[in-house]
């Protein structure tokens, strides 16, 4: 590839995509690493190497793409818990705790890490942080109605609010026809906390902050590809 960072996604997403055995339920994350994970387990299933496997898209823009690439996949109710999901993320700190929402799909997202015994996270080394909010702004996802309430209330916790706009200008939607706040806390000092005030307000459907879920990270950049485990995973 020409542009090494996309060979380095591609590395990280096809490593995960050997992690995927026969039978297996998989999530399959939203996003310009995980899509390499997808497309390398439809290959592997088209080998014949996958008889059984089922996915489960995180997204529908990534549901279009496992149609057409011919992977099986569960219903939305999610009638069993998954095996494993490969997920990218925007930022990872050294403890495997994340920042994800870039792509917008952070409930679906979480839905399926929570459903998941291992999550596999993909990155880029550009995406490990020291510290969540280092580097990126935290999606937070907000109901429509009183969304002004919601970003009023993240401007009092410390953030600099800004609503997404999609590609025509007005305010980006999710699957779910929810909006968009992006949340530039700067370093968070206590996310445990954050998370936990964020995930009592009503009227905040989500939030990317994906704490003690990841159990796999995958690094690929200049020196090649490492994993790293969470410690008490």
């Amino acid at each position: 590839m020409a542009d090494p960072q996309a060979a380095y996604k591609q590395e990280a997403g096809e490593r995960a995509a050997a992690l995927v055995q026969p039978g297996m339920a998989v999530g399959l994350g939203t996003g310009s690493t995980a899509i390499f994970a997808t497309r390398r387990i439809a290959e592997r299933l088209r080998a014949g190497e996958l008889p059984g496997m089922t996915g489960y898209p995180t997204s529908e823009r990534v549901r279009a793409e496992a149609l057409r690439l011919g992977i099986p996949l569960l219903p939305d109710d999610l009638p069993r818990p998954l095996d494993l999901t490969i997920d990218g993320a925007d930022e990872a700190d050294p403890a495997l705790n994340l920042i994800k929402g870039g792509g917008g799909a952070l409930l679906r997202e979480k839905i399926a890490a929570q459903a998941s015994r291992r999550v596999v996270i993909v990155v880029d080394e550009t995406k490990l942080s020291e510290r969540l909010g280092t580097r990126r702004a935290l999606p937070v996802e907000v109901v429509p109605f009183g969304w002004r309430s919601q970003a009023r209330f993240l401007e009092e916790a410390g953030a600099r609010v800004a609503l997404r706009a999609g590609a025509d200008g007005a305010p980006f939607t999710t699957d779910q026809g929810n909006y968009v706040l992006d949340c530039a806390f700067g370093p968070i000092l206590d996310p445990v906390g954050l998370a936990a005030r964020l995930g009592q307000r009503a009227g905040i459907v989500a939030h990317g902050l994906f704490l003690g879920l990841a159990t796999d990270l995958i690094v690929a950049g200049p020196e090649g590809v490492r994993v790293v485990k969470r410690e008490d995973g």
